[in-house]
C-alpha cells in the first residue's frame, strides 16, 4: 500500500463483510429482456487485439474472455465485432459463417468457466474506412484531386501561376509550398486527409455505398445477430456509440437529407431500423441492447439532451438495456504520426471517454454516472422499465451500490478495474474486498490499445512470475496475456 498511485484512488475504508455484500443491490438478480442476469454486475467490451489478422478466435481470445468469465460477473460483453467480412486487423469478425466454430468455442468456455453463472453479449459494430495519414509528398503526387475548387482557392491565395498549371506541375509546384500556405488552399476535407489520413463519413452521400447504407445496414447487423444466436450468445449488443458508422448517424452532424439525417427522429431512423431487423431475426427470448453516448464531447455533436431523447426512442422500440458511455469521436483526436492512423480517444472526447487520475479535480471515478441517470430518469418518465447500465471509474463496491441506490442505474459496468482484477465483483462477493487488486486509472492499457498491441494491464506484469496455467505472452514476451489466478 505504499505505491503512490494507490493514493489517488477512490478510498475505500472498509470492504463488505460475506454477509454485507448479500444483501447489497450489486448482487441481486435483475431481468433484461427475457433473460435474467444473477448479479447486476457488468464487463463491458474491450477490445484486447487477441485476433487473427483474419478476424478469427484465437486461444488468447478464449483464455481473455475465460479468465473475465472466472470472476462470475452477471454479464460479459465480448469486443466489437466487425459484422462485414472485411479486413479490419486483429479485431473479430462475425460477417461469415466460417467465424462461428471459434465464436462457439468461445462462449462454451465462458459458460464452463463461470459455472453457467454469466450471460454473455457479444457487441456487433460497422465501422467507416479510415486511413493512415501519408506523406506530403505521396498524398500530393497521388491522393490530392485536382479540381476546379482548388483552382479556384489558388487563384484566390493570389497563386495564379500553379492555379493555371497542368496537373504535374501544380502537383509538384503544392509540395514545394510550406505547411501554412499549403493550409490555406487546400480545402476542407482534403486538408484533413493530409493532416489526419482520409476518413469517410457518413455525410459523403456523393459515394455510392456511402448512399446506401440505410439499405444495406439493416440486413448486415441481422445477419450477423443470428451468427450470434447459432453460436450460443445469449444476445446482442448494438455498438451505437464513439467514431464509428450508427453513432455517427446519430450525431447531430449528421445533416443528410435522404431522410436519415437533420432532426433527432430523422437521426434515430436508420439505429431504430437496424434493430427491428435484428429483433426480427432473433426473436423476443433473446437479448438485444445498445451502447450509445450520453454525449459526444465535440463542437456541433450531440449532447445529453440528445441522448436522452433517444434513450426513450430506444426503450419505446423494445432494446432489452441501454448501455451509457461518453466521448470517443475522431472529430478531436490528435494528430497521428505520419504512416499512422488517427485514434477517437486521444482528443478531449477520448479522455472523457476514458478519463485518468489526473483528468482534473474530479477525477475519473463515477464521472460519467450522472449520464446514464439522466437517461434512466427519461425512460422511467416515459413509462418504460428497460434497465440502464453506468460506467465509467467505478472501482470501489460502496460506488456501485450508491449507483444503484439512487437509482442512477440498473446495471453497474467496470471495464478498467474488471481489466485490472477479473475477479473484483467476485471477491466482493465473497468477502475477500480487501484482495482487490485495484486499477490505477492510468490508461497503461489504452497505450497498448492504440498501438493496436495485446491489451494488458500495469498489474499483472507485477505478478509476471506468478502461477499462469496458460503461459501466454506478449509478442515481445515481457507481458503476461492473462491476469494472474485466484483462488478464494
Amino acid at each position: 500500500m505504499s505505491d503512490k498511485r494507490l493514493e489517488r484512488l477512490l478510498p475505500v475504508d472498509r470492504w463488505p463483510t460475506r454477509s454485507e455484500a448479500a444483501e447489497m443491490r450489486l448482487f441481486q438478480p435483475l431481468d433484461v429482456g427475457n433473460v435474467s442476469l444473477r448479479e447486476r454486475t457488468w464487463v463491458p467490451a474491450m477490445v484486447p487485439w487477441r485476433a487473427t489478422h483474419e478476424g478469427e478466435v484465437t486461444d488468447a481470445v478464449i483464455a481473455w474472455y475465460r479468465r473475465f468469465a472466472e470472476g462470475q460477473p452477471g454479464a460479459i460483453v465480448v469486443e466489437a465485432t466487425g459484422i462485414r467480412d472485411v479486413p479490419s486487423g486483429p479485431l473479430l469478425r462475425i460477417g461469415h459463417d466460417r467465424f462461428l466454430p471459434g465464436l462457439k468455442s468461445l462462449t462454451d468456455s465462458v459458460s464452463e468457466a463461470s459455472d453457467g453463472r454469466t450471460r454473455l453479449y457479444i457487441q456487433l459494430i460497422d465501422f467507416l474506412a479510415i486511413k493512415r495519414r501519408p506523406p506530403k509528398e505521396k498524398f500530393l503526387r497521388r491522393f490530392l484531386q485536382v479540381d476546379d475548387q482548388l483552382r479556384g482557392r489558388l487563384e484566390a491565395e493570389g497563386l495564379t501561376d500553379i492555379a493555371h498549371a497542368d496537373e504535374h506541375a501544380l502537383r509538384e509546384a503544392l509540395i514545394a509550398l510550406d505547411d501554412d500556405r499549403l493550409d490555406a488552399v487546400l480545402p476542407d476535407r482534403e486538408r484533413e486527409s493530409l493532416r489526419m489520413g482520409y476518413r469517410e463519413r457518413v455525410t459523403d452521400t456523393e459515394l455510392e455505398h456511402i448512399r446506401e447504407l440505410p439499405e444495406v445496414l439493416p440486413g448486415l447487423f441481422a445477419d450477423a445477430a443470428e451468427r450470434a444466436m447459432a453460436a450460443g450468445f445469449d444476445g446482442v449488443e448494438l455498438h451505437y456509440a464513439h467514431a464509428y458508422t450508427l453513432a455517427s448517424f446519430l450525431s447531430a452532424r449528421n445533416d443528410r437529407t435522404d431522410g436519415y439525417g437533420g432532426d433527432r427522429a430523422s437521426r434515430a431512423r436508420l439505429p431504430l431500423e437496424v434493430y427491428g431487423a435484428v429483433r426480427q431475426r432473433v426473436g423476443a427470448e433473446r437479448t438485444v441492447g445498445v451502447r450509445f453516448l450520453g454525449d459526444e464531447v465535440i463542437e456541433g455533436g450531440s449532447h445529453l439532451e440528445d441522448a436522452v431523447d433517444f434513450g426513450v426512442r430506444f426503450a419505446q422500440a423494445g432494446f432489452d438495456f441501454l448501455s451509457i458511455s461518453k466521448g470517443g469521436k475522431f472529430e478531436d483526436a490528435k494528430q497521428p504520426r505520419v504512416g499512422e492512423a488517427a485514434y477517437p480517444y486521444t482528443g478531449p472526447s477520448g479522455h472523457e471517454c476514458m478519463p485518468t487520475v489526473k483528468i482534473d479535480e474530479r477525477g475519473p471515478f463515477g464521472r460519467n454516472v450522472p449520464l446514464a441517470a439522466a437517461v434512466r430518469a427519461a425512460v422511467r418518465a416515459a413509462g418504460h422499465e428497460t434497465p440502464v447500465i453506468a460506467a465509467g471509474g467505478i472501482s470501489s463496491p460502496w460506488q456501485a451500490e450508491a449507483v444503484l441506490e439512487r437509482g442512477d442505474a440498473d446495471v453497474v459496468a467496470a471495464a478498467r478495474q474488471s481489466l485490472a482484477d477479473p475477479d473484483f465483483f467476485r471477491k466482493i462477493r465473497l468477502g475477500h474486498g480487501d484482495q482487490v487488486r485495484r486499477c490505477f486509472f492510468t490508461n497503461y492499457c489504452e497505450g497498448l490499445d492504440q498501438k493496436h498491441r495485446a491489451v494488458t494491464c500495469q498489474r499483472w506484469d507485477r505478478d509476471f512470475e506468478s502461477p499462469d496455467p496458460t503461459g501466454l505472452r506478449s509478442a515481445d514476451g515481457k507481458r503476461r496475456l492473462v491476469a494472474p489466478p485466484w483462488q478464494p
